[in-house]
């Protein structure tokens, strides 16, 4: 038995509570979060819906991608992650990646642009935090496109080794 099939159970447990725990803070913990709070009611008045929006957006992205995840799982333990089947589900964490990253990057330049012209709020440290994780966003969506890339690469390389065979 591989080292990769042991693994295979204890992440999918993992994806599961990751996915449970997305879907609680979707239903339950957003929603309060950002709409309501015991002491002032409503609060964050321009930027309630957007950033409600915003999170449950991002949420379906991670949701769409632990499913992916788990049928890429299924694909290895059946010994067929070198298959087009495989690039379809990569192609689907790439989108959702992109897509996410989408959202982030409209989410930070709508929050940064705010903050540069309200006066009272000008402060740099939080337009530069913004900054640096929409580039480190825009990295991993790279990252995942070059991966999906070798896949693609390492699939055909297969399907030639089984010509020649």
């Amino acid at each position: 038995m591989s080292i990769v099939s042991r693994l295979v159970l204890p992440l999918r447990v993992l994806l599961v509570m990751v996915f449970l725990g997305l879907l609680v803070a979707q239903v339950m913990s957003f929603p309060g979060e950002f709409l309501f709070t015991r002491e002032e009611g409503p609060r964050m008045d321009p930027w309630r819906w957007p950033m409600l929006l915003f999170f449950e957006l991002e949420a379906v992205c991670l949701q769409v991608v632990i499913v992916c995840i788990w049928r890429l799982l299924t694909l290895v333990q059946r010994g067929r992650i070198f298959t087009p089947a495989s690039l379809r589900w990569v192609d689907v964490i790439m989108w959702a990646f992109v897509s996410a990253w989408l959202l982030l990057a409209v989410m930070a330049g709508s929050l940064i642009s705010y903050i540069y012209f309200t006066p009272e709020l000008r402060d740099p440290g939080l337009p530069a935090v913004l900054i640096g994780i929409t580039l480190i966003g825009a990295v991993l969506v790279l990252l995942i496109v070059v991966l999906r890339d070798l896949l693609r690469q390492a699939t055909s390389l297969q399907a030639d080794m089984e010509g020649v065979i």
